[in-house]
C-alpha cells in the first residue's frame, strides 16, 4: 500500500458514512410514510411483518453499521495523525493533516497557508515521501 493510499482511507471511509446516513434519512421518511391499518378484525399469526417493522429493523441494522464504521474511522485518523506526527517538517505534517484528517481541498488549503498550490503540491509529495505507512 503507498502512503497516499494508506493516508486516502479514512476520506473513503468518512465518504462511506456518510453515505449510509443519507440511506438512514431515506429510510426515516420511508418510515414517516407508512401507515398502520387498524381494525377489529384478528389477524393471521402466520402473516409476514409489516412493511414499517421491515424499515425500522433496516434503520437499526444500518445505524449499527454506522456506529462501527465511526469506530472503525475514529481509530484510523488516530493512527494516521500518528504517522504524520512523526514527520520531521512541520509543513509537510500540516500539509497531510488538513487533506487527509481535515478532508480539506488544495485551494482551502492554500489560502490556510498563504502557499500557492502549486508549491503545495511539492510539499505534499515531499511528506508522501517521508512518511512511515505502518
Amino acid at each position: 500500500m503507498t502512503a497516499k493510499e494508506y493516508l486516502s482511507q479514512s476520506f473513503l471511509l468518512n465518504q462511506q458514512i456518510d453515505s449510509k446516513l443519507e440511506q438512514v434519512r431515506q429510510l426515516n421518511d420511508l418510515a414517516q410514510k407508512c401507515t398502520a391499518a387498524v381494525s377489529g378484525m384478528p389477524r393471521n399469526p402466520n402473516r409476514g411483518n409489516s412493511q414499517l417493522e421491515n424499515t425500522v429493523c433496516k434503520i437499526v441494522d444500518l445505524k449499527n453499521e454506522i456506529n462501527s464504521d465511526i469506530d472503525r474511522l475514529v481509530r484510523l485518523k488516530i493512527e494516521i495523525a500518528a504517522a504524520i506526527q512523526a514527520l520531521d517538517n512541520p509543513d509537510e505534517r500540516i500539509v497531510l493533516e488538513k487533506r487527509y484528517l481535515s478532508f480539506l481541498s488544495w485551494k482551502e488549503i492554500a489560502a490556510e497557508m498563504k502557499y500557492s498550490v502549486r508549491h503545495l503540491y511539492r510539499i505534499h509529495d515531499r511528506g508522501l515521501k517521508n512518511i512511515k505507512v505502518p
